[in-house]
């Protein structure tokens, strides 16, 4: 699928700010699954100072200085994206999820797999392991159970137990109240099956990206009407991480546009940053994820 991808976050002021330092995480990555073809990030007002750099998970960073009197600002990514179909575990690959977690623990092994999903295995800013995420696990995670077969389980068992609620959570939001509620969205659900599945042991990463959406039947689509999206990747010795999307209960494919990676939302936060001035802060964002044909792609270089 070849995509254009246009994401603006907009910042309205209710006082000028006189000086900001910002990071902004909106600039995909290159994964065998994915190839960038164009990126391009557009500022307003126009940084006197901008850099990218690579962070720790191999995630792009732009960051940018703004030293005149301004009272908002306006961060626009329009990026030409082709993906293909992500690779999944063979058929025969039956390792039972027990067996995975005693791998994790006990091989030593230096440059594989292994040594990154480590990582993703420790508590983080949003997501702390605890023995009430462990029991919700267990009912997908059956003594024995493949690994594979026990995440697609585990997969859709958060999908029919939980409502998708955008007015019920805030980015703050405690991953356990979102287990006792059982409402959410993506980030909520994303953060919570990485917190069960670190609870039982094994490495998962959250995936911030976006997915083509479609209008309803009859209607056209709204400019600006996509939004952001996230899912996770769990680790699996002896083969690699095998992403989820627990808000829809599939496995990503084409239609996801993979931006980043990391321990959770905090290392993936599209746009942050510290000002001089401001006050109190309007913040819009609008995402427009466009399929596009070779005639169409052609057309916009």
């Amino acid at each position: 699928m070849k995509y254009h991808l246009r994401h603006t976050t907009r910042y309205d002021y209710s006082s000028d700010v006189t000086l900001s330092h910002n990071e902004a995480r909106l600039l995909p990555r290159d994964l065998p699954w994915q190839q960038v073809i164009d990126a391009e990030l557009t500022i307003d007002p126009k940084p006197i100072r901008l850099r990218e750099r690579v962070d720790f998970f191999g995630n792009r960073v732009s960051y940018f200085t703004i030293q005149e009197l301004h009272s908002s600002l306006e961060v626009t990514l329009n990026s030409k994206i082709t993906t293909l179909p992500r690779q999944l575990p063979p058929k025969n690959f039956n390792i039972s999820w027990n067996d995975a977690v005693e791998i994790i623990k006990t091989d030593r092994s230096v440059g594989n797999l292994l040594q990154n999903a480590r990582l993703m295995m420790l508590d983080s800013d949003f997501i702390r392991s605890h023995p009430a995420l462990a029991e919700y696990a267990s009912e997908a995670f059956k003594k024995g159970r493949s690994i594979v077969e026990a995440v697609q389980a585990f997969n859709l068992q958060i999908f029919n137990d939980f409502t998708y609620d955008p007015e019920h959570t805030t980015i703050a939001t405690p991953v356990l109240d979102v287990l006792n509620s059982r409402r959410g969205v993506c980030q909520d659900f994303a953060h919570l099956a990485i917190g069960c599945l670190r609870s039982i042991g094994l490495p998962a990463r959250y995936v911030s990206g976006y997915m083509e959406t479609l209008p309803p039947p009859g209607q056209q689509k709204l400019q600006g009407a996509d939004a952001t999206h996230a899912w996770l990747a769990v680790g699996i010795p002896g083969w690699g991480w095998l992403e989820i999307d627990p808000t829809n209960g599939t496995l990503p494919d084409e239609r996801y546009l993979t931006l980043g990676w990391g321990r959770d939302f905090a290392d993936v936060t599209p746009l942050k940053g510290v000002m001089n001035g401001g006050g109190k802060d309007l913040l819009s964002v609008a995402v427009d994820v466009t399929p596009l044909s070779d005639k169409h792609l052609l057309e916009l270089f």
